[in-house]
């Protein structure tokens, strides 16, 4: 919220500076947060606690499993499961059995960090700081270091899968002579070069994109409550209106990670 004095954001671009600064960490001593060899501390936190409580609901939903008529999580949790496996069987046509539990991991991680694009920003802001955080990103996914950070492990992924279906010579020979022949090698290193890399960076730059936006959205439309009685109205209705379009795009960005990965990754076990 803005501040009329003391502490605190007092004009909007304070207020949404203030929420987009990460609480940074210095790995090297020489330089302070935000230096060289910095982390996101609220990023990476955030990731891991989404990711431990992911791992325990499907641990849970396991656990109380029955062959009989199923509680209302464990059927939720088939219902996601099976959905992203036959979504993952569609897509991949080889022979790993590494393929499914990938997409599971990169759906449900990545919804639950799209998520927390739903908390408010100033309900967030008010915990973090009651413990002394004073800049604390909620959203993982809207920080472009956690977008570059998973398709990156899914470029690696793809070299992998490369590597058990071709061999490092037959993947090195479709370097040199694919898609124009072994005589104009240079156009075709230069251009599966490119191709390769453009993959990664194109699945970070399009989940972070879509959720950064959406959280300056969301700051603007909570920037309209410091505006009296009316603009809290307005804050309100235009949070809810954005916040039920909002669901489209957090399960969508999910779902487009999680399918163009395992398109990747079928996609460089194919022989050319």
């Amino acid at each position: 919220m803005l501040a009329s004095g003391g502490e605190g954001p007092k004009t909007p671009t304070d207020y949404i500076t203030h929420h987009l600064t990460h609480l940074k960490h210095s790995l090297t001593p020489t330089t302070g947060p935000g230096g060289f060899m910095s982390i996101h501390v609220d990023t990476m936190v955030t990731a891991f606690i989404l990711g431990l409580i992911m791992v325990f609901g499907m641990w849970l939903a396991t656990r109380r499993a029955t062959s009989g008529v199923p509680g209302k999580w464990q059927a939720f949790v088939e219902i996601v499961l099976e959905f992203v496996h036959g979504q993952a069987k569609d897509a991949y046509h080889g022979t790993s059995k590494l393929v499914t539990p990938i997409a599971i991991t990169l759906f449900c991680w990545i919804l639950m960090m799209n998520a927390m694009d739903f908390i408010p920003v100033d309900f967030v802001a008010t915990i973090t700081e009651a413990v002394g955080l004073h800049n604390w990103r909620p959203v993982p996914t809207a920080d472009v270091n956690a977008t570059l950070a998973m398709s990156i492990t899914v470029f690696f992924l793809m070299i992998f899968f490369a590597l058990r279906a071709k061999g490092l010579g037959g993947f090195i020979h479709e370097l040199f002579t694919a898609p124009f022949g072994p005589w104009l090698f240079p156009a075709n290193i230069l251009l599966n070069i490119v191709e390769l890399l453009s993959k990664p960076v194109s699945l970070a730059m399009r989940l972070f994109g879509n959720m950064y936006g959406g959280e300056i959205v969301f700051l603007l439309i909570w920037l309209l409550a410091s505006a009296g009685f009316g603009g809290a109205i307005a804050s309100a209705v235009f949070g809810l209106g954005w916040g039920l379009f909002h669901i489209l795009i957090v399960i969508l960005q999910a779902f487009i990670f999680m399918m163009l990965s395992i398109v990747y990754l079928s996609l460089m076990e194919e022989h050319h």
